[in-house]
């Protein structure tokens, strides 16, 4: 049987990750990298992780940036200086985020001050970087964006009711920027369950066991399982926009 190459054209030229320091961004930066674009590995406060990234993908024209999601100036910055490097952008993975676990019916321990934080860095940095990096996606070959939500947008269940909330926002962000973008470039929300990484403080690999166990694969997904289904959007779907692409499981059954 003729194996089946991905046609040179599909392949992102160049592409940025936020997050990509660690778990789904790291693992998202090196199937990127080994198909042959060239990576900005986006970070906040991990350069020597993110240098360390950079320095195990495979290729060349690879990146480490400083991109604090939260922070207008920080991002502005970043579109310019990847239109100085490269002068274009083909691809868009927001990855970066964080949660602060507050339980559900602990609505007095979810203050205003986690609750805004979390929806800062969840919901409006990946709007403020689509709104900093469109027109250089819009200089791209066949561009997309793709918004690392979660099924807890979905499920109701997750690290905390801030969090979720931001991710819900993700995907009907993802449907709006689908219609606002087209059609130069294409949005997806890649909306995986709970990953086998340090993303939640205190959540154990024990605990995620459990719960693969209770789910249709009876799988802990990981962050390669999200990476291919990140890179399958951008490289395979290439008549899709606007749609949310569950890594879970199955839990969302």
């Amino acid at each position: 049987m003729t194996a089946i190459e991905i046609p040179a054209l599909s392949i992102p030229k160049v592409a940025l990750v936020t997050g990509g320091s660690s778990g789904i961004g790291k693992a998202t930066a090196a199937r990127l990298a080994a198909m042959g674009s060239a990576v900005v590995v986006g970070y906040n406060s991990r350069r020597a992780q993110a240098e360390e990234v950079v320095g195990a993908l495979q290729g060349r024209g690879h990146l480490a940036m400083r991109i604090a999601i939260d922070d207008p100036s920080s991002i502005s910055e970043a579109a310019t200086a990847v239109d100085a490097q490269y002068g274009r952008l083909d691809v868009l993975v927001n990855c970066g985020g964080a949660t602060t676990p507050v339980l559900a019916n602990d609505l007095e321990g979810l203050t205003d001050d986690i609750f805004d934080r979390t929806v800062s860095l969840n919901l409006r940095g990946p709007f403020a970087m689509v709104r900093a990096f469109r027109p250089l996606l819009e200089r791209g070959s066949g561009a997309a964006i793709v918004n690392i939500s979660s099924i807890a947008a979905r499920t109701g269940l997750g690290s905390s009711l801030a969090y979720l909330a931001a991710k819900a926002g993700v995907d009907a962000l993802t449907i709006a920027l689908a219609k606002v973008l087209a059609p130069k470039i294409r949005v997806f929300s890649v909306s995986p369950a709970g990953v086998d990484t340090d993303f939640v403080a205190g959540r154990t690999r024990e605990q995620l066991q459990k719960t693969a166990e209770r789910l249709p694969l009876a799988h802990v997904t990981t962050p390669d399982d999200v990476a291919r289904a990140a890179v399958a959007c951008i490289v395979n779907l290439t008549s899709s926009t606007g749609i949310v692409v569950p890594v879970d499981e199955g839990r969302h059954l």
